[in-house]
C-alpha cells in the first residue's frame, strides 16, 4: 500500500529534496502537500500538468491543499493590483475546480486557502521580520532569480517572495512542497533558513519545466505559447497547427511532453490512440509514452497525426470546462477578473481589430421590393429587434429570389455606416456565402428559433461591446472580412472560430469554402 501511494507521489517528477524524510511519513500517515499559484494571467492548459500531479497526490491519499498567492501576486513586481485580486482569486478557484472535475479526481482531501487570509497575521508578519534579520540581499535575490521578474532596480518586494514562499510551508502545517524545477532555488533557500527560525525542513517535490508550443515554457503572457482553458475548438485547432513539433525531434516538443505529463496519467486505459485513415497507416494505440516517442523518433508517426489525436483528448478535457463557463455568472466573473482597459474617453487601448467590434444580429425581412433605380438591387425592410425596421439594400436580383427572401431570417451587420446606394440609404448588410464561379449567393441562417435582435457573435470572441459605428476611415470590417468564410460543412467561420447566436450555430444551404460578404 505504501509503496504504492510513494509510486504515485513519485511518477513523472523530475526531482525530490528530502526523499528519505517522504518515506518515514509514509510508514505513518498520509503526507500533507500544498501547491500555491499565484493569480495573476488566466490559467492555461499547461495547469493540467500540475492538476495531473495533484490527481496522483489525491490517489495516494495526500492531504492537498492549493495555495492562491493572492499577496505573492501583488509583490511579484505588482503585476495585478489589489482591486482585482479578490475576482481573479474566485476565477482560478472557479476554473481550478472545473479542471478537476473534467479529470474526475475525488477532491474530499482537497482544500483550498488565500494567502491574504493568513498571510497578514501577527504570527506570520513575526517570522517575517525575523527571517529578514537572517536573509543576505544575496541570497534572497539568488532564491527569486527563476520565478521573480528580474530587472536593473529590483523592488523590495521582489527580495520578500521567496522569504513568503518558505513561511507558507511552516504556517500551512504542511509536510511538503510540490512545484516545478523552476523554484528550485525558493526550495534550497526554504531548506537552509527555515531551521534558522526553529522549524522543520520541508519535503520538495518538483515536476520538469514542460515545453510550450514556441519550444519553451508555457506563459500567460504569450499569446503564441499557451492555449487558454476557455479556447474554443476552432481556436484550439489553430494554435496547435502553429506548435513546434517537428518530425522525429522528441526533446524539444511540447506535444509528447503534454502526451507524457498529462495525457498518459490521466489516461483511464493507459493508453493514447491515434486515428488515421487506412491510407497513412490506420488507427493506432500506444500503451506507453515510451512506445509513442520511438514510433515519434523513427518517423512512422507524422506530426500532423500526433497533432490531431491530441486536439481530440485536449477537447474532450476541455469540454467541461468551456461549458461550466458559459453561465452568464460565469461570463461576469471573467469579466471582472480579466476586464478590458480602456483608455481616457473609454476608447480601448488595445483598438485591436477582432469580430468583437462587430455588431451582427439576426433580422428578419418583413418586406422586399426591387430598386426603383436600380435593377440589380432589392430594398429590404428588416426588424432587428429595434423600436423600428431599418432599410436595407442587397445586390442580390438574380441571384435570389424576391420570394425567398420574404419572411426569411438573416445575419446583419449593423453597425456599418449607413451609406446611399442609388438614392435610397441602407442601414445595415446582409450577411450572405458568396461563389464566383459558378456565380452564386445564399444568405447565412441563423439557428432555427432565433429571434429578431438576437446578438450574433463569433466564438471565442463573445465578451465586449461592439463599436457603436465602425469608422470607414479605420477599415474594421475591410481588415475583417477576408478571414470570414463558410467551412466544408456549411458553417460559417472567422479564422475557423464558428460564427453562432445562444441557440446554435450559423450556417448557409449549401455553399462550402466559400467567402462571406
Amino acid at each position: 500500500m505504501a509503496e504504492e501511494k510513494l509510486r504515485l507521489i513519485k511518477r513523472n517528477l523530475q526531482e525530490i529534496i528530502g526523499e528519505d524524510r517522504l518515506l518515514e511519513i509514509l510508514k505513518q500517515r498520509d503526507l500533507k502537500v500544498y501547491w500555491g499559484t499565484a493569480t495573476t494571467g488566466k490559467p492555461h492548459v499547461a495547469y493540467f500538468v500540475p492538476m495531473s500531479k495533484i490527481a496522483d497526490f489525491l490517489h495516494a491519499g495526500c492531504e492537498v491543499t492549493i495555495l492562491f498567492a493572492d499577496l505573492h501576486a501583488y509583490l511579484d513586481n505588482m503585476k495585478a493590483p489589489w482591486e482585482l485580486l479578490a475576482h481573479r482569486v474566485n476565477y482560478y478557484e472557479s476554473v481550478i475546480k472545473a479542471m478537476l472535475k473534467s479529470i474526475g479526481v475525488p477532491l474530499e482531501k482537497l482544500k483550498f486557502v488565500k494567502g491574504t487570509d493568513f498571510q497578514l497575521s501577527r504570527e506570520y508578519t513575526l517570522d517575517v521580520y525575523r527571517l529578514s534579520s537572517l536573509v543576505t540581499e544575496h541570497d534572497a535575490k539568488k532564491a527569486g532569480a527563476e520565478v521573480v521578474k528580474q530587472v536593473d532596480h529590483p523592488l523590495l518586494s521582489g527580495l520578500l517572495y521567496p522569504g513568503l514562499q518558505a513561511l507558507d510551508e511552516e504556517h500551512l502545517g504542511v509536510d511538503a512542497q510540490f512545484g516545478g524545477v523552476d523554484q528550485r532555488k525558493i526550495f534550497t533557500y526554504a531548506e537552509k533558513y527555515l531551521p534558522h527560525l526553529g522549524y522543520k525542513k520541508r519535503i520538495h517535490l518538483m515536476n520538469p519545466m514542460v515545453p510550450g508550443l514556441t519550444g519553451s515554457k508555457m506563459s500567460s503572457s504569450d499569446e503564441e505559447s499557451k492555449i487558454d482553458l476557455l479556447d474554443s475548438p476552432a481556436q484550439l485547432k489553430k494554435k496547435l497547427k502553429k506548435a513546434f513539433c517537428e518530425p522525429g525531434n522528441i526533446k524539444e516538443n511540447g506535444i509528447l511532453s503534454f502526451c507524457k505529463h498529462v495525457l498518459f496519467p490521466l489516461s483511464k486505459t493507459h493508453e493514447f490512440v491515434v486515428e488515421r485513415v487506412p491510407e497513412n497507416g490506420g488507427t493506432v494505440t500506444y500503451k506507453s509514452i515510451e512506445e509513442l516517442e520511438q514510433a515519434f523518433e523513427s518517423e512512422k508517426l507524422h506530426p500532423g497525426d500526433l497533432k490531431a489525436a491530441v486536439e481530440i483528448h485536449l477537447n474532450r478535457l476541455l469540454e467541461p470546462i468551456r461549458k461550466e463557463f458559459q453561465t452568464p455568472e460565469m461570463q461576469k466573473l471573467v469579466a471582472q477578473a480579466y476586464p478590458v482597459e480602456k483608455k481616457k474617453g473609454g476608447a480601448k487601448t488595445e483598438n485591436e481589430v477582432t469580430p468583437a467590434r462587430l455588431d451582427l444580429r439576426v433580422g428578419k425581412i418583413l418586406k422586399v421590393e426591387k430598386h426603383p433605380d436600380a435593377e440589380t438591387l432589392f430594398v429590404e425592410t428588416v426588424d432587428l429587434g429595434e423600436e423600428g425596421p431599418r432599410t436595407v439594400v442587397s445586390g442580390l436580383v438574380g441571384l435570389y429570389s424576391e420570394s425567398r427572401l420574404q419572411d426569411r431570417l438573416g445575419v446583419f451587420l449593423c453597425n456599418l455606416k449607413p451609406v446611399k446606394m442609388r438614392g435610397i440609404e441602407s442601414q445595415a448588410m446582409l450577411m450572405c456565402a458568396s461563389r464566383e464561379d459558378p456565380r452564386a449567393i445564399e444568405p447565412l441562417d441563423p439557428p432555427e428559433g432565433s429571434a429578431p435582435g438576437a446578438r450574433v457573435f463569433i466564438e471565442g470572441y463573445e465578451t465586449g461591446e461592439p463599436d457603436d459605428v465602425l469608422n470607414p476611415k479605420k477599415k474594421v470590417w475591410e481588415a475583417l472580412q477576408p478571414d470570414f468564410r463558410t467551412n466544408d460543412k456549411c458553417i460559417a467561420e472567422w479564422q475557423g472560430n464558428q460564427m453562432k447566436t445562444k441557440l446554435g450555430i450559423v450556417k448557409c444551404e449549401s455553399l462550402s469554402g466559400v467567402p462571406i460578404k
